[in-house]
């Protein structure tokens, strides 16, 4: 009666785990290598990168946020002492063919928006063999979420001026496409 809740060794879920293996990512310089190509085959994302070393003009600092691809870091300018915020995507997240496109697409909207007090500008991109970086303007400010929920409540005149900015911000993207994953 004490061990009504202790699993048999050989249980069903140990066979379904031993059998569930994780698919090699096709784009990872692992597989390459495991695979007898030598890695002579790199994925490549970005078009046309800033640089392939970001260390030799950012130094990464802690860890700011984290997404579904990547993590973002502070970033510091080594000459100027500038803060930036570095989104590095890691390429072993990119498995699929369209997560490679929405990244490209995503840069490629950042390079082309006109300056805006509400949307974040682009710095630079880097690409090295493992990781796309993007470094854009640091926004201080936090989330917008977290600063309705704290605030409560809402004058109408207040909740319209909030609603005007993103109106406003939604204005420049619409001529850009999709952009549903740009507007974080």
């Amino acid at each position: 009666m004490g061990n009504c809740c202790v699993t048999p060794s050989g249980s069903f879920s140990e066979k379904k785990n031993a059998k569930k293996k994780t698919k090699p990512n096709p784009f990872s310089i692992d597989n390459a290598a495991a695979n007898g190509s030598g890695g002579g085959n790199k994925l490549t994302v970005l078009r046309n990168p800033t640089g392939h070393d970001i260390s030799l003009r950012y130094e990464l600092g802690r860890e700011l946020g984290r997404g579904e691809f990547g993590i973002t870091y502070l970033a510091t300018d080594v000459e100027t002492g500038e803060n930036f915020a570095c989104k590095s995507i890691s390429k072993k997240k990119l498995r699929a063919a369209v997560d490679i496109e929405d990244v490209k697409r995503e840069v490629e909207i950042m390079k082309h928006l006109p300056k805006h007090p509400n949307i974040v500008s682009l710095k630079d991109t880097y690409e090295d063999d493992n990781a796309v970086h993007i470094v854009m303007e640091l926004c201080k400010g936090g989330e917008l979420f977290d600063r309705i929920v704290a605030r409560g409540q809402y004058t109408e005149r207040a909740a319209a001026a909030i609603m005007r900015t993103i109106a406003e911000v939604v204005q420049v993207y619409f001529g850009f496409g999709p952009f549903l994953m740009l507007l974080n």
